[in-house]
């Protein structure tokens, strides 16, 4: 795409938005940014600009006029595809993309990308090892790491290994990724999708580019997305087929290391080095004899069922967050079997409180995650674990999931 001297008016001041912004900038667009936030809550971001000088900024709220006056809309992932900003444009009749189409218009090299409920950190992590390991050159970026078009616009990598969210992929257009694979689904994000249908849409959109030369990988066991195979116009590859005990995340990677012609003996011996990502079951201390593990990347059912199946000890477990509209009573029994205690904190702390109550002590927190570790510290025994997997977003008492499970490994570090 050329933008040379067109406006290209960025809503969205967040990380991925000021990456789109630099880049904008970089390929001679005369770039725009707006965002609901007062000034002095969006500097620290506004200061990553690298022409900050010739950057018209809006705080505050968003205005139409600020808006329609440009030729392009880019919506950072945080804004959703019906916002008012974006309806403005469409109006119009001005194009608008996110965040991640945008790097893709100025990408060179291909793309392989990851999405899926759960999994999709560990995945593309894995998957950019096993490039290097290759001897070839990763860029892992995207939904985790480093924006997509903070990159996009390099030549020496050989391919981006891209995490993509479902909001991500709701504003692409032309993304096409050489390799796309779905790891699972399972209810997520219904604050922001109205239903489940909804929600496997956008994510299914990842393989919507796709032509014969490319590659759709299909996790066999999830019987909603192995159903894809007859809707996609690509390869389909499956992983996780019936019968395997092994890891389905590792399984993913192997299919798509063989798709690049990696051998297997490559891919084992990244997996076999490979010590987890960080606030995934990340290991922080043991005190007292009680270890203390941060799980903050646990944002869905399905994240916390996989970090208590994994428990080889009674856990005092701590959950809660925000409010995305999720159903935990599948995990009543699971939970009342790996846990002796729960500790709920956050927006949606009552919900835990009346969904496990009757199989478990809970004890409700209404302060802040120091309050709640805690607790949890008074409570647990010597051989047990505290184990920190919030099950829901962050987004009513930190930035993200980085940022909470970087205040837990704090507190406890303190202790």
């Amino acid at each position: 795409m050329d933008i040379k001297g067109k406006r290209v008016c960025i809503i969205g001041a967040a990380r991925s938005g000021i990456a789109a912004a630099n880049l904008a900038a970089e390929m001679g667009g005369v770039v725009k940014i707006t965002d609901g936030k007062p000034l002095a809550a969006i500097e620290p971001a506004l200061s990553l600009l690298k022409d900050r000088e010739h950057v018209q900024i809006e705080s505050g709220g968003h205005s139409r006029g600020f808006v329609v006056s440009s030729d392009l809309v880019v919506a950072s992932p945080g804004v959703w595809r019906d916002a008012e900003p974006l309806q403005w444009a469409r109006e119009a009749g001005i194009p608008v993309c996110g965040e991640i189409e945008f790097a893709w218009l100025n990408c060179k090299k291909p793309v392989i990308a990851v999405t899926g409920s759960n999994g999709k950190t560990t995945t593309v992590t894995l998957i950019a090892k096993v490039i290097e390991a290759a001897g070839k050159r990763a860029c892992l970026c995207g939904n985790v790491g480093l924006p997509f078009s903070q990159h996009s616009s390099r030549t020496e990598v050989d391919f981006f290994v891209v995490e993509i969210s479902s909001f991500q992929l709701e504003l692409i257009n032309t993304f096409r990724p050489y390799i796309a694979a779905i790891l699972n689904f399972s209810q997520n994000h219904l604050d922001r999708h109205p239903d489940m249908e909804d929600y496997f849409g956008a994510k299914k959109r990842i393989f919507m580019n796709q032509s014969a030369q490319d590659f759709a990988v299909l996790n066999a066991r999830d019987p909603l997305v192995a159903r894809l195979k007859d809707q996609v116009s690509s390869q389909v590859r499956f992983f996780n087929q019936e019968g395997s005990s092994a890891n389905p995340n590792h399984l993913a990677v192997q299919e798509v290391a063989r798709i690049l012609g990696i051998p297997d003996a490559v891919t084992q011996k990244v997996f076999d080095e490979f010590t987890g990502v960080e606030h995934r079951l990340e290991r922080v201390r043991v005190l007292d004899g009680v270890e203390f593990i941060n799980d903050s990347k646990s944002t869905t059912v399905e994240a916390g069922r996989w970090a208590l199946e994994r428990m080889q000890k009674s856990a005092v477990l701590i959950v809660g967050g925000s409010d995305k509209h999720m159903d935990y009573t599948c995990l009543r029994e699971l939970v009342q079997r790996k846990a002796r205690v729960m500790v709920a904190i956050g927006a949606i702390r009552e919900q835990f409180a009346a969904t496990f109550g009757d199989v478990l002590p809970v004890e409700v927190i209404n302060g802040g995650l120091d309050a709640a570790v805690a607790f949890a510290r008074r409570t647990a025994r010597s051989g047990e674990c505290i184990l920190f997997s919030p099950m829901t977003a962050s987004f009513d008492m930190f930035d993200n999931f980085e940022h909470r499970g970087k205040v837990f490994k704090e507190i406890v570090r303190a202790l």
